[in-house]
């Protein structure tokens, strides 16, 4: 059951850095539509999440039930560097919204 936690979790965690790079993608090439809208509010709905629940990912409840002590990123980074990784997603993400908002749709042109 360890495993299928953990790859439930490896899925949600690809699909938001998808959405992640979806928003620099958008911001870089100026594109606006409904992805970039589904893609921010992906990652706005995580954030909030994040936030009322201390920082902490809700998912790490389900590992620990399982019997997994370790957090996801505990995976993957040492613990230390695991404790850094949701401030500095935080932070890239908010780059990213920058972009996005800095950098507005081109003009359509004359035709």
């Amino acid at each position: 059951m360890v495993f299928a936690v953990r790859a439930a979790h490896s899925l949600f965690s690809v699909y938001f850095l998808s959405c992640l790079a979806y928003v620099y993608y958008a911001g870089i090439t100026r594109k606006r539509g409904p992805a970039l809208a589904f893609a921010s509010g992906s990652l706005l709905v995580e954030g909030a999440v994040l936030a009322a629940n201390g920082g902490d990912c809700p998912l790490g409840t389900v590992h620990r039930r399982f019997g997994d002590e370790r957090t996801f990123f505990e995976l993957f980074l040492s613990p230390r560097a695991a404790k850094a990784a949701v401030p500095f997603f935080t932070v890239v993400t908010v780059i990213g919204f920058g972009l996005a908002l800095a950098r507005p749709p081109r003009p359509r042109g004359r035709g």
